[in-house]
């Protein structure tokens, strides 16, 4: 495991979440304890509660963290992407794909049924992190791209493909097959399925 540096001016939640991280890679949310991040961090049994109430708050606040990172990530790769529509949407699938298989431990966590007391907090962390892909296709449809009347079930189709992208990657499915080639060859085929006729 991880040792974790030691907690001072508070940066214990930072160094719990990066710790927690790696647990979650390593042994699953089974695997996760506060009190055993506490002791990796060298504080209190107590110290993470100050942060997390419970184990469900902490996975929560990992689900949370690993929205604002993808976020972050999509906002910055679609601000370069140019091009047509399927241009942008393979970057946009190329940068999710690399997150989910950098984090995929992160990934199941991020879209587990949230917890009541942080359901707010996580859908709108989700909300932030798809803006910029859901703004593209909205404009996509308002120039005539893409049919409007798919608007759901462009969204779940689109996001069922980036999930089997992500499990082709993850295992090795793809073979010798380039994660660029694969992509673009899926959302070149998506997207000619969704233009209007």
């Amino acid at each position: 495991m991880t040792a974790v540096r030691p907690y001072h001016h508070g940066n214990l939640r930072s160094a719990l979440l990066r710790e927690a991280e790696n647990v979650l890679g390593e042994r699953g949310v089974e695997g996760l304890s506060l009190r055993e991040l506490a002791r990796t961090a060298g504080v209190s049994n107590s110290a993470p509660r100050r942060h997390f109430a419970d184990k469900a708050a902490l996975l929560d606040a990992l689900a949370e963290e690993g929205y604002e990172r993808l976020g972050r990530r999509l906002d910055a790769a679609l601000k370069t992407a140019e091009g047509d529509v399927t241009a942008r949407l393979v970057v946009f699938a190329r940068t999710y794909v690399e997150f989910a298989v950098e984090h995929r431990a992160l990934l199941p966590l991020m879209h587990r049924p949230k917890s009541e007391a942080r359901d707010d907090a996580l859908s709108a962390a989700n909300d932030r992190a798809f803006a910029a892909p859901l703004r593209l296709l909205h404009e996509a449809r308002d120039r005539g791209d893409i049919d409007p009347d798919t608007s759901g079930r462009v969204d779940m189709t689109l996001l069922a493909l980036l999930q089997g992208l992500t499990v082709l990657v993850a295992t090795g499915m793809n073979g010798d097959l380039p994660l660029d080639t694969l992509v673009t060859g899926c959302i070149e085929t998506l997207m000619a399925g969704m233009r209007p006729c």
